[in-house]
This record gives C-alpha cells, sequence and structure tokens, in this order.
C-alpha cells in the first residue's frame, strides 16, 4: 500500500529540485538579478524533512543556499522567481534577490549571505517567545563552512544559557566553498561541540527525508520545551559553489560517489517497493515541471520595478525620500542652462 507521507515527501524534494533547475534556466537566460546563484541540490532532504516537522508559528533563517528551504516551507515558486529576477513581484519586490528573501508571513526571517550571518537571530526570535509565553521555535539553517564562525559559538552558548526554544541546523554538504571539510577542520565531530554548550546534539543522514522528518519533530519538540539543539545533518552538494564554479577542487570519482547519495532516488526506490509505477511518477514529475515552468514565465514575464521604488520599503513611509545622485546632476545641469550659465 501506497504511503500518503512517502508520497507527499516525494512530491517536496521533487519540486524543491526541479525549482532549482529552473533558477539556473533564468540564470543562462541572463534573467537573474546579479551573477551569484547558489543551487541546493542534492540538498533536498534536510529543507523538506526539518520544513515537514515545523508548526506554523515557527520561524528560522537561512543561508545564501536557501532557495529550497523556503520553498519547503510554503514558498510561492512564482514570487520566489520573481524574486531572484529581481522583479517587482518577488516577496521582496526585487530587492533581495538570490540571497536575501525574506518573509514575515511564513516565519522567515531572511536568508543571508554572509557565512553565519542570520544565526543570532533566532536567538533574538527565541528569547522574544519566550518572554511572550508564545509555543514556537526558531531555527538557524546554515552550512558547515558557518561551523567555524563565532558568531555560531556566541549564539549557541546564550540558547543554551538562557534555555530558548531554539534549533541550530547544520546542513552539512561536505564543502566550504571549493575547501572541503577536513581541510578547514581540526575536528569534524560537530555535534560534539553543540553538546559542549549544553545543547541537545543529533547527527542525521540527508539520504532519508523520512528519517529527518521523524528527527526533526522529535528535537524540535525538545527545543520547543526549553532544550535548545543542534541537528547536523550529513548530504552532498550535486554542483559547484556557485552556478559558475566547475568545482575543479573535486575529482570525477568522488562527484560521481556524492551524486549516488541522491534522497530522491531514495524516496523514488521506497515508493516503488509500495507498489507505485513508473508511469505513475512520470505523471507527478510532468505535474511538477509544469508548475515550475509556469514559474519561470512568470518571472521573466512580469514587469521590472520602478527607478522610484528603490527607496520604497527602506525609509519610514512618512519621510521623504532622498533624491538620486542622477536626479540632482539632472536638476543641476538644467538649472545652468535656465541661468545660461556654460561654464
Amino acid at each position: 500500500m501506497i504511503s500518503e507521507q512517502s508520497r507527499h515527501l516525494y512530491m517536496q524534494l521533487l519540486r524543491v529540485r526541479t525549482f532549482e533547475d529552473r533558477v539556473g534556466e533564468l540564470f543562462l537566460q541572463g534573467g537573474s538579478a546579479g551573477t551569484m546563484l547558489h543551487l541546493s541540490i542534492g540538498e533536498e532532504a534536510p529543507a523538506v524533512g526539518v520544513a515537514e516537522a515545523m508548526q506554523p508559528k515557527d520561524s528560522f533563517t537561512t543561508h545564501h543556499r536557501g532557495h529550497g528551504i523556503f520553498l519547503a516551507r510554503g514558498a510561492d515558486p512564482k514570487r520566489m522567481l520573481a524574486e531572484i529576477a529581481g522583479k517587482e513581484a518577488g516577496y521582496c519586490r526585487g530587492k533581495g534577490g538570490s540571497m536575501h528573501i525574506a518573509d514575515r508571513q511564513l516565519g522567515h526571517l531572511g536568508a543571508n549571505a554572509i557565512v553565519g550571518g542570520g544565526i543570532p537571530h533566532v536567538v533574538g526570535a527565541g528569547l522574544s517567545y519566550q518572554l511572550l509565553k508564545v509555543s514556537a521555535v526558531s531555527i538557524a539553517f546554515f552550512g558547515d563552512g558557518a561551523m567555524q564562525q563565532g558568531n555560531l559559538y556566541e549564539s549557541m552558548n546564550l540558547a543554551a544559557l538562557w534555555k530558548l526554544p531554539v534549533l541550530f541546523v547544520c546542513i552539512n554538504n561536505q564543502y566550504g566553498m571549493g575547501t572541503r571539510l577536513d581541510q578547514a577542520s581540526a575536528s569534524l565531530e560537530f555535534v560534539k561541540r553543540a553538546e559542549s554548550f549544553g545543547l541537545v546534539g543529533k547527527e542525521v543522514s540527508g539520504l532519508d527525508v523520512e528519517e529527518v522528518k521523524e528527527e526533526a519533530i522529535e528535537i524540535l519538540e525538545m527545543a520547543r520545551e526549553g532544550k535548545p539543539a543542534f541537528m547536523k545533518i550529513d548530504c552532498y552538494r550535486f554542483h559547484g559553489h556557485a552556478r559558475k564554479d566547475k568545482s575543479p577542487y573535486r575529482d570525477q570519482n568522488e562527484e560521481e560517489e556524492g551524486r549516488k547519495k541522491d534522497p530522491i532516488k531514495f524516496q523514488a526506490d521506497r515508493l516503488m517497493e509500495q507498489g507505485v509505477s513508473i508511469s505513475e511518477m512520470d505523471i507527478w514529475h510532468k505535474e511538477v515541471a509544469d508548475e515550475m515552468d509556469e514559474a519561470l514565465n512568470f518571472a521573466l514575464e512580469t514587469q521590472e520595478p520602478t527607478l522610484n521604488s528603490m527607496f520604497e520599503d527602506v525609509y519610514a513611509p512618512n519621510l521623504t525620500h532622498p533624491e538620486s545622485v542622477g536626479s540632482r546632476i539632472d536638476r543641476a545641469l538644467y538649472s545652468e542652462i535656465l541661468e545660461g550659465d556654460y561654464r
């Protein structure tokens, strides 16, 4: 008998990967805002598993590789791709782009391009939940590169000291940009580091999304009860650090072996054991592909933001917007012409 949970989780994994494929297409078509895009292909299970375990009031921050986490949390792929394209219809009206998406309604306190930059925010959110007696957890998602950042340890210390409802999730994809993990850290026992601060620690394979979800449900409940926690989820980054990176620092054999740890294939095999046919899966794949094609077309066709909108959402609504440099230059030149001063 087919498990509805297994099917749902498979569809979510597939949506995340297909979305990231469309992000890559957007970049190749010259439609993305900026030159840096960081895809989470191979890291779908941590995003989906933890997001599925979260409750509606929970909040989170992500790193620069956070598209999949936000999508798994319930984001609209049209608005996400529009944001990555720098369009008015995006979540931040095109101002955030790929690495700074945020949405308070879904509890997304912000992505951050700085390694570990969003981690301290969840400590503040957790403190507010504690003081306001709100049953919610704030979750920091970050990569293994952030395990060498001091603000992570300050944040873990405060969370443990004040018994805050906070969960730290390290998505260990083996590489910080082009540096392999064992070349960046003398100790790879990340869970023990967290436990030394007094956090509950757990290490999970990022291959099995159902295992990730089960472990996340358990550890989130502990955090909700004032026992802050740390999860290390091991996976493999299928592609380079950014869209242009061909990962010359990894040999072909390593990449081939790493890509065998595919959470989508693992979940597909589980469904086939439950009796799902190839033809059924083809229908699901087409459904997801159509959804993401529609999102891509929307991002390409929707309107650009107006120039004056650059000042909106930045200054308080009752303040006069500053005048742009271009406008000041034009005004100065125009006034000189009117006054007959051509010097």
